[in-house]
């Protein structure tokens, strides 16, 4: 689908599809899941070059092809990543956006006419894009330090012994709390791609304005850079956070392994010492002093119970209990 913007007065306007007469009141072409026929109606139209132009960064003739992958969140905080091409020209500016429900410039047109010269040229346009693209990324991120912090209480909780529902918490829900800071670390990761590609955009845009007649636009692409920068770092806290959050689930798993381990070692050196005593009267002796005995079953059980105390006296001396 192909949408035009074109100049209307101090704004712009949505045309559906390409406009009758191409002329420089067109700005901006918007292209999503373009079909073969749009295709090649572009092409014949600017006389570009899509088939050529795969990779990252390429110029043929008066156009400027570069690639970009984007992102969008939903209202349901769930990011949706896209690649999007970005043309451009002189005259006009061509995005191409081939993933389906990927839409990262919706709210583009209300952006661009709040000045006039926000779409005054491609190159002003395009840095509307870009700041749309940064906030985008930025959103995300938001959400997902919201996540974290969830998280983190989480493992608190786990680290507790038991929720905030009385529910005990153990290894079980730390490998769900494993599992989701995984998801998370694969997402900050590619938000972290996404910002270096964006900042490859910005870094181009930003050699393409004149210094001299672009005065205010050079300005407004130099503050862009910087925020792109700014949610890279962004990122790159919240992907150090993970990594923190995930080394210290990993150790509170071991040390609830190692528990589970002292429980069981524990109730194996309380009893081996009776079940010894226990074997020794299980022997088929013929003389067993102990039998004749007027009270020799309370002392075998004395004896008994006291090699299970004595190991569990030492072990709770040693404060092995804690």
């Amino acid at each position: 689908m192909i949408t035009s913007y074109v100049k209307s007065g101090n704004t712009l306007a949505m045309l559906q599809g390409l406009p009758l007469d191409i002329d420089q009141n067109l700005v901006w072409v918007q292209v999503h899941l373009p079909t073969a026929d749009e295709l090649k109606l572009l092409t014949e139209t600017f006389s570009i070059d899509i088939a050529n132009s795969n990779t990252g960064e390429v110029e043929i003739d008066d156009y400027h092809y570069i690639r970009s992958e984007l992102l969008t969140l939903s209202a349901e905080c769930h990011p949706t990543f896209g690649k999007v091409l970005f043309i451009l020209g002189d005259k006009v500016l061509i995005t191409i956006n081939s993933t389906e429900n990927f839409r990262p410039f919706e709210s583009a047109l209300r952006r661009l006419n709040r000045k006039a010269s926000y779409h005054e040229t491609p190159r002003s346009t395009l840095r509307v894009l870009l700041q749309i693209a940064n906030d985008n990324t930025d959103n995300v991120i938001d959400c997902i330090a919201e996540g974290l912090k969830e998280t983190s209480d989480e493992i608190f909780q786990i680290s507790e012994g038991r929720g905030e529902d009385g529910k005990e918490l153990g290894v079980q829900d730390l490998l769900e709390t494993i599992f989701n800071l995984n998801q998370r670390e694969e997402l900050i990761s590619r938000c972290l791609e996404s910002q270096l590609s964006l900042m490859r955009v910005v870094r181009y845009l930003n050699g393409e304005v004149d210094n001299i007649s672009e005065v205010e636009l050079q300005i407004l692409v130099s503050e862009l850079a910087g925020d792109v920068a700014e949610v890279k770092e962004y990122a790159s806290f919240e992907y150090e956070k993970v990594r923190y959050l995930q080394n210290a689930v990993t150790n509170i798993m071991n040390i609830k392994q190692n528990q589970i381990v002292k429980v069981f070692t524990i109730i194996t050196a309380v009893f081996l010492p009776p079940t010894l005593v226990g074997t020794f009267y299980g022997m088929n002796f013929a003389v067993m002093p102990e039998l004749s005995w007027e009270h020799g079953f309370l002392y075998s059980m004395i004896l008994t119970l006291a090699a299970a105390i004595l190991p569990l006296a030492y072990i709770k001396h040693k404060g092995w209990l804690r």
